[in-house]
């Protein structure tokens, strides 16, 4: 398994191609190398990479696809809408052991765990409110009682979507007030913060989809979000802490002037991000992830150790 001093080292390469289908990304002597019309218009070394994204239509080499499989590098194929239609998965295959845990965890054990991942989302939410002066540290700290208590009472896994989701909106509505926050419509975009919600919180979760294949998860089996078809139920769960890294940096942002309305288009009810107006708003999510990739290093490892031991403790994340 990769250590951390290795992980420190690796970055995310964002690829965004041309639409007229001339670009090629193959391997260059231990660099991945980005190809247009047979010439190479940049590279970096595989070593150096933990995930891939690539937006438009390109080719892939297959001596790409092995050394990727070698060096532990996943790659992501979006459509322009950064939708994810492909992915290749850097992974711990043969850990079987790791997989009959996760299957064989109690009803109780997962409801426990699940209540570990509400209540480190809910604190962080606390936190980004009081840095932002929505509440006061009093406010704050009666706030925290009241969510704990709340948590703590909770019988059954939908009990708590419930509480979780009650939680959220309030924090939604708080937070995102000063520039005209309206709900939370996933992938309706029918407003531009909606939009970049999407951007954000899709890039934070095939992150975390790459991080648990690095050892062997099935992300599938979930403890939080149960067993649906065809969701990544796992990487969903443990994001749910670190969704605040997107809504920090989407409130900054707009505070910054960064967001420019302008940038977007409104077609059919739904806003989106024309093809040269993406690499600004994808670069401001990718580098505030990676100004935490440290810390969901170690939660993630932190989550296998628990899981794999029964007397190590949950892992809890804190929003800087």
């Amino acid at each position: 398994m990769m250590s951390l001093p290795d992980f420190k080292e690796k970055q995310i390469l964002f690829v965004k191609v041309g639409e007229n289908h001339d670009h090629k990304i193959k391997i260059n002597n231990e660099n991945i190398a980005l190809l247009k019309d047979g010439e190479i218009i940049n590279q970096l070394s595989a070593h150096k990479i933990f995930a891939v994204f690539v937006i438009g239509e390109t080719s892939l080499t297959t001596a790409l696809i092995k050394k990727c499989r070698e060096l532990a590098v996943s790659l992501f194929l979006l459509k322009n809408n950064f939708e994810v239609y492909g992915k290749i998965i850097a992974e711990a295959e043969g850990n079987y052991l790791l997989r009959q845990r996760q299957y064989v965890l109690s009803v109780q054990e997962e409801l426990f765990f699940a209540k570990k991942i509400v209540g480190n989302k809910a604190f962080n939410q606390l936190v980004l409110l009081k840095n932002n002066k929505n509440i006061s540290s009093a406010e704050q700290k009666q706030k925290q009682r009241d969510i704990i208590n709340k948590i703590a009472a909770a019988k059954t896994g939908k009990e708590l979507l419930g509480i979780e989701g009650s939680l959220t909106k309030d924090y939604f509505a708080a937070y995102f007030k000063s520039i005209g926050w309206y709900k939370r419509l996933p992938r309706t975009k029918v407003d531009i913060i909606n939009l970049l919600m999407d951007l954000g919180y899709t890039f934070l979760f095939n992150y975390f989809e790459a991080m648990l294949g690095l050892y062997g998860f099935d992300s599938y089996k979930g403890i939080y979000h149960k067993l649906f078809f065809q969701r990544k139920s796992l990487a969903c769960d443990l994001m749910e802490p670190f969704r605040l890294i997107i809504d920090k940096e989407i409130l900054k942002s707009f505070n910054l002037k960064q967001v420019n309305e302008k940038d977007f288009k409104f077609i059919n009810g739904g806003y989106f991000l024309p093809f040269d107006k993406q690499q600004k708003y994808v670069n401001l999510f990718l580098n505030a992830i990676m100004d935490y990739k440290e810390d969901i290093f170690i939660y993630v490892h932190q989550f296998y150790r628990c899981l794999m031991s029964e007397e190590k403790e949950f892992p809890f994340f804190k929003l800087k």
